[in-house]
């Protein structure tokens, strides 16, 4: 039977570890699990979870081009080498964090997702404590060492775990040996525990003099899938070694056979400020205004667009008021004849609007409906989310995106407009930018939209 090794450190960073079934999550040996240590660049985990979270929300894609800020340029070794003001894809940013542990990447990544260093720490944080992580606070993107940033092998585990169920779908590039990061190839700093251990499929390293050689590796073997977790390893071979002894001890205690339960998503964080510098502005808009001039009578221009506004904001409510009592007639009628209610829509499916024939009907999803260039910043924007073929579909859907996307449709109004073609849903009383932004996050998440400009 290998046994484990328990070698001296007295002169080295304090130790911690342990191992669990990456299946369940039950604990299969710990030590020091929850001393607070330097997590080193263990936190690029943080940084990478947030970056996937922050695509799949429709803050950024992967082909964003991210201008790179001075900050990040300057960050010591490791790094990718980039140069303040040049862009690259944020896919390259990604990689370059997640397989060679570049610290100029990692600090980039957090720029362009939050506006600056400081404010994604504090995302990083918020989230390690929706994650459960409760005895970790971040203080920076990359890992190396600062006064109060610090995290524990518990914690750390548990965030490898979220990794591998939360996004599978970015998963295989911490076993990537090396990958294309833009500007040159790079190596994996985990590449030599990823060669010599059988399974071993990620996840990732981290070095500080004042954290050690710290390592979190996930390995699978048929059915079984194990997580295991060093902090304060005396050097890369002895680490790589210690962790092969807990792995394959993680393997021995784990059952053969074990129904996955996965962790539970944690509540979208998001940042404080939901725009970041993510608006998109009208091309050629008026920087100064001259002051109005006085209509016959004293009445300034303003003050009656502004009136007449009002009063169509008036108009608008009402007709949300008298749809949403339409809507109760016709549940109430439906509910009374025996009839039944159309059956809920998969949460993941685009929302269509349907012909009387039945055939699917796709607004334009590029469109933008304008009428006329409005620059007086007033809410007269809006945006359509499909047609129906009645109006109570038309509400339920309205209802369901607005509690879907509550940061960006929060003081819009809802509105049912019948056609000729059926039933219009839209939400009106917007800014174009607020209008700009609920489409972009709306169609992230695969959902039809197209804005509506001012008439």
């Amino acid at each position: 039977m290998l046994c484990l090794m328990l070698v001296s450190r007295a002169s080295a960073a304090p130790y911690a570890a342990m191992v669990i079934d990456a299946r369940t999550g039950e604990v299969l040996h710990a030590r020091n699990a929850d001393t607070r240590l330097h997590p080193a660049s263990l936190t690029k985990m943080m940084t990478l979870y947030i970056a996937f979270e922050a695509v799949r929300n429709g803050e950024i894609t992967l082909d964003t081009k991210v201008r790179i800020p001075k900050a990040a340029a300057a960050e010591p070794p490791s790094k990718l080498g980039l140069r303040a003001g040049q862009k690259i894809a944020f896919r390259y940013l990604i990689r370059a964090a997640a397989v060679k542990s570049a610290n100029d990447a990692a600090t980039a990544i957090g720029i362009a997702i939050s506006g600056s260093e400081a404010a994604f720490a504090r995302r990083m944080t918020r989230t390690a404590k929706a994650l459960g992580m409760t005895r970790t606070t971040f203080k920076n993107a990359h890992g190396l060492t600062e006064k109060g940033h610090m995290s524990t092998a518990r914690d750390m585990t548990a965030l490898g775990r979220h990794l591998l169920y939360d996004y599978p779908q970015y998963y295989n590039l911490f076993s990537r040996r090396s990958t294309n990061a833009g500007i040159k190839s790079v190596n994996n700093t985990n590449r030599r525990l990823l060669a010599a251990y059988q399974g071993a499929d990620g996840i990732k390293t981290g070095y500080t003099q004042a954290a050690g050689f710290n390592l979190v590796a996930s390995a699978k073997r048929g059915n079984e899938r194990v997580i295991a977790t060093v902090f304060g390893g005396k050097s890369t071979s002895s680490r790589n070694a210690r962790v092969a002894e807990l792995l394959d001890l993680g393997f021995r205690r784990a059952p053969s056979r074990a129904p996955i339960s996965k962790p539970n998503r944690p509540a979208y964080v998001g940042n404080t400020n939901a725009t970041v510098s993510k608006t998109v502005r009208v091309a050629g808009a008026p920087k100064s205004s001259l002051r109005p001039k006085l209509r016959p009578g004293g009445v300034l221009v303003a003050d009656s667009v502004a009136a007449n506004a009002a009063k169509q904001t008036d108009r608008i409510q009402a007709g949300i008021d008298a749809a949403m009592a339409n809507s109760d007639i016709v549940a109430q009628t439906e509910a009374g004849s025996g009839g039944t209610r159309p059956a809920m829509r998969p949460e993941n499916l685009a929302l269509l609007s349907t012909t009387g024939q039945g055939k699917a009907v796709m607004p334009e999803p590029e469109q933008e409906v304008v009428t006329r260039l409005s620059t007086s910043g007033g809410h007269l924007w809006g945006i359509n989310v499909g047609r129906y073929t009645n109006r109570y579909q038309a509400e339920k859907v309205l209802l369901r995106t607005a509690l879907a996307e509550m940061s960006t449709l929060d003081g819009s109004l809802r509105k049912v407009s019948q056609s000729n073609r059926g039933f219009e849903a839209t939400f009106q009383g917007m800014t174009r930018d607020q209008a700009d932004l609920a489409c972009r996050r709306l169609k992230a998440r695969n959902v039809t939209c197209f804005m509506i400009g001012p008439s």
